[in-house]
């Protein structure tokens, strides 16, 4: 019986929706009353049963559903438990198929104004209410290799309520004589603090006032009919601020369907954890034990001390069949506890190896076209190859070192009788026939002609590692089985590599040889233009570079060709492009001396040492690059420079051993004229020191010489950078010829050891069918709102206006150029002519500027932008004109990006005195934006339907320092578009370790741009659509295992349960597939390129995953090269039109200028990005990054820093400032 001591009322306000109006049920029950409680509880369920039976919609039904009923003596436990769970009703005998998506054209497209934001809570359904306009939902896609599972998404309806198992939820609620609720009932209701299973339910508990989370902590998922709720900045994404020390706000999250719940905790060292479902009810934990807050189906959180806690939505115990656990749950599997540090969700530790998406169709749209690609169709008989591991001893040899080793091994030893093996130049040796020793290992001796005297030995070990199949490649393609055997394509590749690596020097997969020889070398020539000859043959090359192909500073170009293996639809493929790169000449080193300084050789007779700056120059360029000596007759021996003496010969000392044990100091000119008779003819330039630097081994420049064959990692000057460019264009016609021609050249189809294997190369390329995709229009802006419909990739902004233009009142100039070179009048007539322009653009520049100075040198950047912005409130822009390339680039970006947050433009003075119409205009594309405006949109009649639903489009790249420099950072940028259209992004950058592939704080970046869409749109995205560049293929699965992991854990940092659907995609331009129309009538350009659009997805592309070849701009110089774009993962199931055609709009709204671009707008922007904190870290990195890093600063310390310089100031991150 219930204690007299026991209060008699206790007041309990549910707000529910019955026929679209709001009635207050009020009801007060007394502990000592059970008949008045019995007659309460079936009062509410008569309601509830007639507001099923009337508007057959269960949304209606959680809300009635949510009471809560309190004891003195126990903890807060919720009255109804899952509804089907409870009743025993099979889910399926109450659901309909699920709704197939609209097709496109089919549905209205809308705005996201008109789009309800759907609540995505884990495993929940949504639902719709009958007045509303159904909007198209969506399927995450199942693979099989994925252990943790992704959402599905369906609408339904409840048709009916079985009366009679209504009847049995009556029988159920019968209370006990103590006035609590039946034995049996309670534990299935552990952690359901109020709600029902579809819906979230009345708070339960003590209601918190710090209770700010997601709308599910107050009322539980929202039906997909409701506005979207305005929540504050400190709610759906609280930032960390918020969060005191010590206290921590966790979001719970109802089962399937549920709502969630949250908890503010306030210990002192407070732990939290992610506990996973479990198969059978929980019996209620004692009070000390970590407070459950929601449902079992859902995320448990456990807390160390809780103090006020709000609750979430019930849900399914199991879910039905059909539906999926949530995100990083398995159904009925038991997980440990996963500590989740400092308030912050993540997943548990993963070992999944993920596996990418089939190809889901092939594309239909576009018109067809017909196309060679230089792939080359490669076949073989099948049957096996042995592989042998080898050992080299000593084992610190060059590739091109083994190579001889091996060669001298297989000609003297008649182990290999007559067998032509292979060899890879490391550890791996192929042959067709097993060799007689068998299983075991085998040692042989090999002797090699050293440069001296003296023969240099080696010892060679051979182990049978295993066979592998040939044709297992040949039953790949032709789906047989479904994985492509890796060890079967590297043994091929390293077959029909073995032969150029033998002829040619090879870099990478490419081969290379010096210009007098090189393939395809012959154009070049002293006179003649842009262009050549094809075929190797006729033609003209570039001005200013000689028949050696001289790039200037000791450099020269090198010809060659490139070779990769690549499994394709039917067939196995040989990729085979031409193929040019710098390497250093051949040279004395005092003339690359001369050359990298720009010095004649008469200069260097003057009898003076070089300058600090120059011998940090030459010092720059020589270090690591190996010479060899010309002073001692055939004995050429061969060094690796490590560094350049501050002092001359005449005065460079080292310590000179005498016969007698003693040591003096000798200058390096006394012992050249004492050892070997030499009278040194620069005895006043520095020395080289070659090997190890404690060694202390110094060389005269004169007598030293550049070793042939080295590559120049370094990065060119832009001189010859733009020479570069010119020798290696082609248009497309030529550079086809010269394929061809270089495949009849290279014996690669007569190769004798591909036929050793049985492998045969077709000499023609392969012919494969394109499709040419429709151009998107483009809506403008003013009064006309015109469109402009791309032809060729190009279009015409001439009458048109910006589509949100942006009205620049207080605006000012600084130049930095001389006055003597960019006079008043200059700026004068630049600032009409541009007021001009962007009036006609739809960006009017009112009045003079506010401030019109001159000014000199890096230091006056600073001072001046900090005066401008003081003295002048409401500053829109500062427009920056510069002489050239100067660091005074750089130090405008830093200031005005991350100091100031200052909107600059920076103009070539060379522009500023000789105006023209186009570049005035490029000038206002990239303003606007970057003052908050929109140049254009796609048209939203033509857009996809994937823009029927709120979706956010990502762009990450990685930018790393050049080759040879290992002290500056990488970088990696990600950007997000901010609107519908897609129109405005924001960014985000960081600093990373050097040369790191993978995003390091992808999660972090990724949840802030989150944020940022939500701040801009009000709305949740429902998918998020990744470009994601600078991956190659080898790093796919790597990229894709942290990356999206870091993705879904930024997504559940925000709001457990949230489960947008990705679609990650990597996107490669450095490779070497080129297309060419057969059809002359196709070619389009002065180049004869393909035309943009070009969409292959067959016969070059991967056998099963989901790749395919779009060429989306018009090639201006040399031959198109297309992007390739692979799918690695899609919870969207885009079909391979939507994709190819969401890609090729999106290269149509590039900002910057008004033809659509190579990759997609997300994805250069993302470059941008990180380009742009090249610019942010010139101060820190001492002179542009070249200084060394100063001593006693550790690498995290200088990350740290580092890190702190990019952070964009706040009024530069609101709009694209990397335009």
């Amino acid at each position: 019986m219930a204690s007299s001591t026991r209060r008699l009322f206790e007041t309990v306000r549910v707000s529910f929706l019955w026929r679209d109006n709001v009635f207050p049920l009020i009801f007060s029950y007394s502990n000592g009353h059970i008949l008045i409680r019995v007659i309460l509880w079936r009062i509410l369920l008569f309601v509830v049963i007639i507001e099923l039976n009337q508007n057959n919609n269960i949304n209606r039904f959680t809300a009635k559903l949510a009471a809560t009923y309190y004891d003195d003596d126990e903890s807060t436990v919720p009255v109804f438990a899952d509804f089907f769970q409870f009743a025993k009703l099979d889910p399926q005998q109450h659901r309909q198929p699920p709704q197939a998506p609209p097709q496109g054209g089919q549905q209205q497209q809308q705005q996201y104004s008109q789009h309800p934001f759907q609540q995505f809570i884990s495993g929940s359904q949504q639902h719709q209410q009958p007045q509303q306009q159904q909007v198209s939902s969506y399927q995450h896609q199942q693979h099989q290799t994925m252990q943790i599972p992704q959402q599905q998404q369906q609408q339904q309806q409840m048709t009916s309520i079985d009366q009679q198992a209504v009847l049995s939820i009556l029988e159920a609620l019968t209370v006990n004589e103590s006035g609590g609720m039946p034995p049996t009932f309670v534990p299935q209701m552990t952690g359901m603090i109020g709600g029902g299973p579809f819906g979230g339910g009345i708070t339960g508990g003590v209601s918190s006032q710090f209770s700010m989370g997601s709308q599910s902590m107050q009322q539980g998922a929202p039906p997909f009919s409701q506005q979207p709720p305005q929540y504050p900045e400190s709610s759906f994404f609280m930032p960390p601020h918020l969060l005191s020390s010590g206290s921590q706000m966790v979001h719970g999250s109802g089962g399937v369907g549920g709502g969630g719940g949250s908890a503010f905790t306030s210990a002192t060292t407070p732990m939290l954890y992610e506990r996973q479902p479990q198969q059978q009810p929980q019996q209620q934990q004692p009070q000390q034990q970590p407070s459950t807050i929601s449902s079992q189906q859902g995320q448990q959180i456990a807390m160390a001390a809780t103090t006020e806690i709000s609750g979430g939505g019930g849900g399914f115990q199991n879910p039905p069949p059909g539906q999926q656990p949530p995100i990083g749950q398995q159904q009925q599997q038991q997980r440990s506890l996963v500590p989740v540090q400092h308030g912050q969700l993540s997943l548990p530790p993963s070992t999944i190896q993920f596996q990418c998406p089939p190809r889901p169709n092939h594309g239909t749209e576009g018109r067809p076209i017909l196309l060679r690609a230089n792939h080359f169709k490669v076949t073989n008989s099948g049957g096996y190859v042995h592989f042998y591991a080898v050992e080299i001893q000593p084992d610190k040899c060059p590739r091109k070192v083994n190579r001889e080793i091996i060669n001298t091994m297989v000609d003297s030893c008649k182990l290999f009788n007559n067998f032509k093996p292979v060899y890879d130049g490391k550890k791996n040796l192929y042959t067709k026939e097993a060799l007689p020793f068998g299983q075991e290992r085998v040692e042989l001796d090999v002797v090699m002609p050293g440069d001296s005297a003296v023969d240099r030995k080696f010892r060679v070990a051979l182990k049978l590692v295993s066979r592998v199949s040939l044709q297992a490649l040949e039953d790949a393609m032709a789906g047989r089985i479904r994985q492509i055997p890796p060890e079967s394509v590297q043994a091929m590749d390293v077959i029909l590599r073995h032969l150029p690596s033998m002829k040619y020097t090879p870099v990478g997969r490419s081969f290379f040889s010096s210009p007098p020889v090189a393939l395809g070398a012959q154009h070049i020539t002293v006179s003649g233009g842009p262009g050549g000859g094809g075929g190797g043959g006729g033609g003209g090359g570039p001005q200013g570079v000689d028949k050696l192909g001289g790039l200037g500073g000791g450099r020269e170009v090198w010809f060659g060709f490139h070779q990769s293996v690549r499994p394709s639809q039917w067939k196995m493929m040989l990729n085979i492009d031409v193929s040019a790169t710098a390497f250093y000449r051949k040279m004395p080193v005092i003339n690359f001396m001369a050359e990298v300084l720009e010095l004649p050789m008469q200069a260097l007779n003057d009898r003076r040492n070089l300058s600090d700056p120059q011998r940090v120059k030459f010092t720059k360029e020589i270090r690591g690059l190996k010479i060899e000596i010309t002073h001692c007759g055939q004995m050429r021996r061969k060094y690796r420079v490590c560094n350049v003496t501050r002092k001359p010969a005449q005065s460079q000392t080292f310590p000179l051993l005498l016969e007698n044990g003693l040591s003096i100091d000798c200058t390096v000119l006394k012992y050249f004229n004492d050892k070997y008779h030499m009278q040194l003819k620069y005895p006043h330039l520095p020395c080289l020191q070659v090997g190890q630097e404690q060694k202390h081994t110094y060389l005269p420049l004169e007598v030293c010489e550049i070793v042939s064959g080295q590559r120049c990692i370094k990065k060119l000057s832009d001189t010859q950078t733009s020479t570069m460019i010119k020798v290696t264009a082609r248009n497309a016609p030529d550079r086809e010829k010269e394929i061809s021609a270089l495949v009849r050249r290279a014996e690669i189809v007569h190769d004798p050891f591909a036929q050793e294997f049985g492998i045969s190369i077709n000499s023609n390329m392969t012919e494969v069918k394109g499709r040419v995709l429709n151009a998107p229009k483009l809506l403008y802006g003013g009064r006309t709102k015109a469109t402009a419909l791309p032809n060729q990739g190009v279009w015409d902004m001439r009458g048109k206006q910006f589509h949100t233009g942006i009205e620049v009142k207080t605006w000012a100039i600084a130049c930095f150029a001389q006055q003597n070179h960019v006079k008043e009048n200059d700026l004068r007539n630049f600032t009409g002519h541009l007021q001009k322009i962007s009036a006609d653009a739809g960006m009017p520049i009112q009045g003079q500027p506010c401030f019109c100075k001159y000014a000199v040198g890096v230091d006056q950047v600073e001072p001046m932008f900090k005066y401008l912005k003081q003295n002048f409130p409401g500053l829109q822009l500062v427009c920056v004109v510069l002489p050239g390339k100067t660091p005074v680039y750089a130090e405008v970006k830093r200031v005005g990006d991350t100091v100031l947050g200052i909107a600059t433009q920076c103009v070539q003075a060379k522009n500023v005195t000789k105006t023209t119409p186009q570049t005035l205009s490029n000038l206002c594309l990239k303003m606007n934006v970057k003052l908050g405006g929109v140049n254009s949109i796609l048209l939203p009649a033509v857009r996809p339907r994937i823009f029927n639903e709120p979706i956010i489009f990502l762009g990450a790249d990685i930018t790393h320092p050049p080759a040879g420099d290992s002290r500056k950072p990488s970088i990696a940028g990600v950007v997000g578009s901010m609107d519908a259209h897609p129109s405005r992004y924001a960014a985000t950058v960081r600093v990373q370790q050097h040369r790191h592939e993978i995003i390091s704080e992808l999660t972090f970046m990724v949840r802030e741009l989150l944020i940022q869409f939500y701040r801009n749109t009000r709305f949740k995205p429902t998918r998020i659509i990744v470009y994601r560049d600078g991956v190659s293929e080898g790093q796919f699965l790597n990229v894709l295992q942290s990356e999206l992991r870091s993705m879904r854990e930024a997504c559940m940092m925000l709001e457990r349960g949230y489960q947008p659907g990705i679609t990650f995609i990597a996107l490669q331009k450095r490779h070497h597939t080129r297309l060419f129309a057969v059809d002359k009538k196709d070619q389009v350009g002065k180049a004869f390129n393909i035309p943009p659009g070009t969409t292959v997805d067959v016969g070059i592309t991967h056998p099963t995953e989901f790749d395919f070849y779009l060429c989306s701009h018009a090639g201006i110089q040399g031959t198109s090269r297309p992007s390739h774009y692979h799918v690695l993962w899609d919870d969207n199931n885009l079909s391979a039109d939507e994709l190819q055609q969401l890609t090729y709009q999106l290269c149509h709204t590039y900002v910057r200028c008004t033809r659509s671009v190579s990759v997609p707008a997300p994805a250069y922007y993302a470059h941008l990005v990180a380009f742009r904190a090249r610019y942010h870290l010139v101060d820190r990195e001492h002179d542009s990054g070249e200084g060394s890093q100063p001593s006693g600063t550790s690498e995290d310390t200088t990350l740290s820093n580092m890190a702190r310089a990019v952070q964009v100031h706040p009024d530069a991150n609101s709009v694209m400032y990397f335009a």
